[in-house]
């Protein structure tokens, strides 16, 4: 199953194809309109901000234009070109085929910094998850951006890159979690990893229980569907400047377990393995983007459902590292999975790790759902994180692991226990956890909380899964 978006292209002419085209205006230049276009601004009270937009009558024998905003001059960047580019691409829906010239507005960017931006507003902004619907899809199938300069086709190739990454992950968080299966995520990362030159290792329970992954075994005791865990490598040509491992959560429904959830918290728990969408989205742009640092991803992949032996509250198991674990909370299954997956990724020695999931709401509570939380050990990695983000738009934020939180997570019985003392700090207690599971080696959590699905179109997010973190960690290895 896939979802639909347009096609994106490059061109120096405007196409005679095209039945709509775009004209920026910066919320500073309305007076530098033609007097048509600022007689149909004023009555439609448009006033350049960022993302309004005004569609202007046309000729029966000329494409419609329309004004896009781009808010103040001095303020424009890549993030507000992404969404003056959403916007634009809405507005035009009903439009089989389009023209934009916003790579071409004014500002401080590069001519291919521009291209990339409007490219990954264009595409995103258009995606839709249909092949379940039974009408018709929508009608916009192709988008022209105009635009010439250096650098600018090396650019478009790279947003193409990115945005292809973010459909193939908002695919798989959107598929229901009845048929996107650990075995059938395995089979899309086969298929995936072929076509982007990586090496894959796919491990099924056999593998999994000889690796002694104790928290996938546990999660999974209580599915019909077998586990599964993944392997990926890209290793970059030429010398490669450092090692980085990247770990996603992979819970593909989580009912919570015997800790089950009420059923309006269930509703949308196939997205809970966003966090292995993610880093598997983020494998198949590394080559396109030359990346030069080695990075190997793990991606930990089971349902937590209920059966007649499915895990209970008071149960030990053992992870890869040696450590016991007492699993008082089921529903607390994502850090049991990440803890073998980052224990694997740290025997490898990178020189850091990150690990991206879907590990608490507390973290939405602090943060709502337009920003992700970032904690770990490592402040260059950190800072890493927070440069991209400025770049993406993706925002993250820093939250910090407190040791004297730490205690909250002794067991009488085992090393420590999945969960806290009480119901305030869930996201700090539980980086506290993962921590446990990362050696020495430089780390960085990132918890995507509620940011990752969206009720609501917002820029260059789309209803559904938001793929939340590919662009980001996508930036963090091209700038490493």
């Amino acid at each position: 199953m896939i979802g639909f978006m347009a096609s994106i292209n490059l061109s120096t002419r405007m196409p005679k194809s095209a039945t709509a085209y775009d004209i920026p205006v910066t919320s500073d230049a309305l007076d530098q309109l033609s007097p048509d276009h600022r007689r149909s601004a004023d009555l439609g009270g448009f006033e350049g901000k960022l993302g309004q937009t005004l569609v202007l009558a046309g000729s029966a024998d000329e494409p419609i234009r329309v004004l896009v905003g781009l808010g103040p001059r001095d303020e424009l960047n890549q993030e507000s070109l992404r969404a003056a580019a959403a916007a634009y691409v809405r507005s035009v829906g009903g439009h089989q085929a389009v023209a934009c010239t916003l790579a071409e507005a004014p500002g401080p960017m590069t001519p291919a910094e521009a291209v990339g931006a409007v490219a990954e507003g264009l595409g995103l902004a258009s995606y839709a998850y249909r092949p379940l619907k039974t009408d018709k899809p929508p009608k916009l199938k192709k988008a022209t951006i105009v635009a010439s300069g250096p650098g600018v086709r090396a650019a478009f190739n790279q947003a193409q890159a990115i945005v292809r990454a973010v459909m193939l992950a908002r695919d798989l968080v959107n598929e229901p979690g009845g048929t996107m299966t650990p075995v059938a995520f395995a089979a899309k990362a086969k298929e995936v990893a072929k076509e982007s030159g990586l090496k894959i290792q796919v491990w099924d329970e056999k593998r999994i229980a000889r690796e002694k992954l104790g928290g996938v075994l546990a999660v999974n005791q209580g599915s019909t569907h077998p586990p599964r865990f993944i392997r990926l490598d890209y290793v970059p040509a030429g010398r490669s400047q450092a090692k980085v491992a990247l770990v996603g959560k992979g819970i593909t429904f989580d009912s919570g377990g015997l800790s089950i959830k009420t059923s309006s918290g269930m509703m949308t728990m196939k997205v809970d393995m966003t966090g292995g969408a993610v880093v598997l989205g983020v494998m198949t742009t590394l080559a396109a983007l030359k990346v030069k640092v080695s990075v190997s991803a793990y991606i930990p992949l089971t349902d937590n459902m209920i059966n007649g032996d499915a895990f209970r509250p008071g149960d030990v198991f053992r992870a890869r590292n040696g450590k016991t674990v007492e699993v008082l909370n089921t529903d607390a299954e994502g850090r049991l999975v990440l803890a073998d997956a980052l224990s694997l990724a740290a025997e490898s020695k990178p020189d850091v790790m990150i690990d991206i999931a879907t590990l608490t709401g507390s973290v939405s509570a602090a943060l709502g759902t337009k920003i992700a939380g970032i904690l770990g050990t490592s402040d260059e990695l950190v800072r890493r994180l927070e440069d991209a983000a400025a770049l993406t738009g993706e925002k993250v934020w820093r939250l910090p692991l407190p040791e004297e939180y730490r205690k909250q997570l002794d067991s009488n019985i085992a090393d420590l226990k999945n969960i806290g003392n009480g119901p305030y700090g869930g996201a700090l207690v539980a980086g506290l956890f993962l921590k446990e599971f990362v050696a020495e080696v430089p780390w960085v959590h990132i918890d995507l909380g509620l940011s990752a699905e969206a009720d609501a179109e917002d820029g260059v997010i789309t209803k559904g899964g938001t793929a939340r973190g590919v662009r980001l960690l996508a930036q963090v290895m091209r700038d490493w």
